[in-house]
């Protein structure tokens, strides 16, 4: 008989030539189960979606009560759905009041597309400005704002009138003009290897859009949902964004992005053209109702409370000769190791002792650090005791 491995092979597209090839059977809370019984803790938690852990009992409940009612009814925008009234509510109550319109999508790079097309529709301008090293999808809007020349080249031409600057690099601020119609940005940059802003370069950087009238777009698809430490990122940098995108932890383990912009600026999608943007799936009522339950999760269980202390004590713990740095903001962190060889081989090893990291695709020699927000002490010693153990057995000291 056929196994699950071989029908994955055959007939699963594969983005890779080496998948991991774990095959798991169960995941509850921060471990996730093998079909011969193996245990895996994640510390990468789906890469920045199981904020809540893997299957919360509150996110399951929410699905299981929203299954007994309905699910799809009418492309997005046309009926009125609890699930996604509640969740805008409830979204825009953790925002500044000028973020009161929610646009749901089913993804990140649904988010960023749906984004930039309301950025230009909304400025009447065509210029686009991300930054270097960010990643923002894969789609064809979303990758031509990616910072990423090597992942962009096979599939070009992309979107003409997109330029990039640095990031943290004030200098660079003056690139953004008049024409500009928008400066689309990660609060904390993700794939970059987790880059904080130094310097008030956000504030700078509202400042300068400000200025030129560009809006400025804070994609928060990883770094959103606690993982910082604060509900959403930018509130520890004291700015404020004209469009907020967010994706990941906000589906407690559901497909679910959005894009949150003022009523006005929103209000361009109506006219010239009707149905400016459309999405059959967006807001799904079970995803929403998900979405609602994690969001809800995160604030009644203060679950925010703790990522400093723990981040912290991920830092005191991963302390090893070949670990050249540990960076982060909250518990989105990066374990700088001296190359990708040395990095893949540590990666490899953990997976066999039973911890699952992970490296970045623009930072390929630190290892991702992004467990479940509901991570214990006890769990974080026991990854750490496994990744300084995996580094043991590789260079064999």
């Amino acid at each position: 008989m056929i196994s699950m491995r071989q029908l994955f092979l055959q007939n699963v597209a594969q983005t890779s030539d080496f998948p991991l090839m774990i095959e798991v059977e169960k995941a509850e809370g921060v471990y996730m189960y093998g079909t011969q019984g193996e245990r895996f803790l994640d510390l990468i938690s789906g890469i920045g979606v199981s904020n809540v852990g893997h299957r919360h009992p509150r996110v399951l409940k929410a699905i299981h009560e929203q299954l007994d009612k309905y699910m799809h009814l009418m492309v997005y925008g046309e009926f009125v759905q609890a699930p996604q009234a509640k969740l805008a509510q409830a979204l825009t109550s953790t925002l500044p009041k000028r973020l009161n319109n929610v646009y749901f999508l089913n993804s990140g790079a649904e988010a960023v597309e749906g984004a930039l097309k309301l950025a230009k529709r909304y400025t009447g301008r065509t210029e686009l400005i991300s930054c270097r090293n960010a990643y923002h999808g894969s789609t064809q809007g979303a990758l031509s704002v990616n910072g990423s020349e090597s992942f962009k080249n096979a599939f070009r031409p992309l979107l003409p009138d997109v330029r990039h600057i640095q990031y943290n690099h004030l200098p660079d601020l003056q690139s953004i003009t008049t024409r500009t119609a928008a400066v689309i940005v990660e609060t904390v940059q993700g794939e970059a290897g987790v880059r904080v802003p130094q310097n008030n370069y956000l504030q700078h950087l509202r400042q300068r859009c400000t200025e030129v009238g560009a809006l400025l777009i804070l994609d928060e698809i990883q770094c959103g949902f606690g993982r910082t430490g604060t509900f959403w990122a930018f509130e520890q940098f004291g700015i404020e964004p004209d469009i907020l995108l967010c994706a990941k932890g906000m589906g407690g383990g559901m497909p679910i992005g959005a894009f949150i912009a003022p009523q006005e600026i929103m209000a361009a999608f109506k006219t010239n053209p009707i149905l400016g943007h459309c999405s059959t799936f967006g807001g799904h009522p079970v995803s929403c109702a998900a979405s609602l339950a994690t969001l809800q999760t995160i604030q009644e269980e203060k679950l925010l409370d703790g990522v400093a202390a723990k981040a912290t004590l991920f830092r005191e713990l991963l302390v090893h000769p070949s670990i050249k740095e540990v960076r982060g903001c909250g518990l989105m962190m990066a374990a700088e190791f001296e190359s990708f060889e040395v990095l893949k081989a540590v990666i490899d090893q953990a997976i066999q002792n039973g911890v699952l990291t992970d490296w970045f695709l623009f930072c390929d020699n630190s290892m991702r650090i992004a467990p479940p927000l509901v991570i214990s002490e006890d769990e974080i010693r026991e990854a750490c005791s496994l990744i300084l153990r995996s580094i043991g057995e590789v260079l064999n000291n």
